[in-house]
């Protein structure tokens, strides 16, 4: 993917039937990937492997699959009896809500994974020793809950360790007003973790503005999000979790062609 690769996310919680019936009007719009992310009651690779029944180019990636609830070679195994394609699969993965060994534990997740066959994984991180981990033993880094200056300097100076990571950047985007309840909710809970407050101190800022609040916002902050990464995710923020809901933000969002 080139630098300003523009791409969209979905909950994991859909479901792979929501997903599959979602991901051809991601694809139509000229996203780069679909991403979903991968809870407790949300199968990211169930979903992904659903989205590529019924797309023929879209990449798809997980953000992100935390490897404290998911080991790495559960995550190979299901990678492999799924069907998922490999051409098209990005692995992103994160050290989960386990603080002890969190580095070791990354680490060990991208070696398994890298020898069971999976090329591509890229390392969900806010710290930066962990960010270091993931562009020296995986392709790249997933960053999240960032503004696009911090982007920038974060990426910049992944980009000087290893040139050829690739910098992913996730950011929660509501264009409909009836969204903003639903995204101020969400971005109030992650303010509330422990670990995203002390980096939300550390950067300066309030955690709104890692986030594209309205419509008004969007191409103003997309094209300052692009130039800073190489990917930006827009995760859509939607009033509610209807497959028309989503396709419609889709089509709103729907980058201009590089």
């Amino acid at each position: 993917m080139t630098r300003g690769a523009v791409s969209l996310g979905l909950a994991g919680s859909l479901g792979p039937d929501a997903v599959a019936q979602i991901a051809p009007a991601v694809e139509s719009a000229g996203f780069d990937t679909l991403w979903i992310n991968d809870t407790p009651g949300g199968d990211a690779l169930a979903a992904l492997a659903a989205a590529a029944r019924t797309t023929d180019r879209l990449r798809l990636a997980t953000g992100v699959v935390p490897v404290d609830r998911r080991p790495a070679d559960a995550i190979a195994a299901d990678v492999a009896s799924l069907g998922l394609p490999l051409d098209r699969l990005t692995l992103g993965i994160g050290s989960g809500a386990a603080k002890q060994g969190a580095l070791a534990r990354v680490a060990e997740a991208v070696s398994v994974l890298h020898e069971a066959g999976v090329p591509r994984v890229l390392v969900g991180a806010l710290g930066p020793k962990m960010r270091r981990t993931g562009v020296e033993l995986a392709e790249g880094v997933l960053l999240n809950w960032v503004p696009p200056t911090e982007a920038r300097v974060q990426a910049d100076s992944l980009h000087a360790i290893a040139p050829g990571a690739h910098i992913a950047v996730y950011v929660r985007t509501a264009i409909d007003p009836a969204a903003r309840a639903r995204l101020a909710a969400e971005t109030a809970a992650y303010a509330a973790f422990p670990n995203y407050a002390a980096n939300f101190e550390r950067m300066g800022v309030d955690a709104a503005d890692t986030t594209i609040r309205d419509v008004t916002e969007l191409w103003g902050a997309l094209e300052a999000y692009a130039a800073a990464a190489d990917e930006v995710v827009l995760r859509a923020i939607v009033p509610e979790d209807t497959v028309e809901a989503y396709v419609d933000f889709a089509s709103r969002t729907a980058p201009a062609p590089r």
